[in-house]
């Protein structure tokens, strides 16, 4: 049975493997990332379990912009309680759990939370291949994003709640 709850400080080691099979190197959070999310920002980092193994992960810190910059990878600070909007640093299933619809429930799960602390939209940046995915849950694509994380290209996505 699929439950989704908040982090604690013992999933960090699982959540680096997933994060590490869903990312490349240069995308990937570190474990250091992690840890700092998990003690800043654990009212916004939700994992999937499964039999009780963590099969997924989503979160990110509640910004004052509507799009992600690079700087939030690495400096992340508490969330307030209510408004802003709410970012998504990763979204990540293991890839044995992948095509299940998993990532679709943290999704949700994470617009809920949002919506209960009155966040204005949700923002994220991805991958082209992702674009359909997120469209397919009412986010709006808003062009590629000034990112440079990973030295990928990634695009701007937004929901408004």
């Amino acid at each position: 049975m699929l439950t989704i709850r908040n982090v604690k400080k013992e999933d960090l080691p699982e959540l680096v493997v997933i994060e590490q099979l869903c990312f490349s190197p240069a995308e990937a959070a570190t474990r250091a990332a992690f840890a700092r999310r998990i003690q800043f920002i654990p009212d916004s980092f939700f994992i999937a379990e499964e039999n009780g193994s963590i099969i997924g992960l989503v979160n990110g810190p509640v910004i004052n912009t509507a799009f992600i910059t690079d700087d939030l990878f690495g400096d992340i600070k508490e969330n307030p309680a209510f408004g802003g909007h709410q970012s998504i640093l990763g979204l990540a299933v293991a890839p044995a759990f992948q095509k299940r619809g998993i990532a679709s429930k943290l999704l949700t799960h994470l617009e809920k939370e949002a919506r209960m602390k009155q966040r204005e939209t949700i923002t994220l940046t991805c991958k082209e291949n992702l674009i359909h995915f997120y469209e397919s849950h009412g986010y709006l694509n808003n062009g590629v994003s000034s990112s440079e994380h990973g030295g990928a290209i990634w695009y701007n996505m937004s929901k408004k709640l």
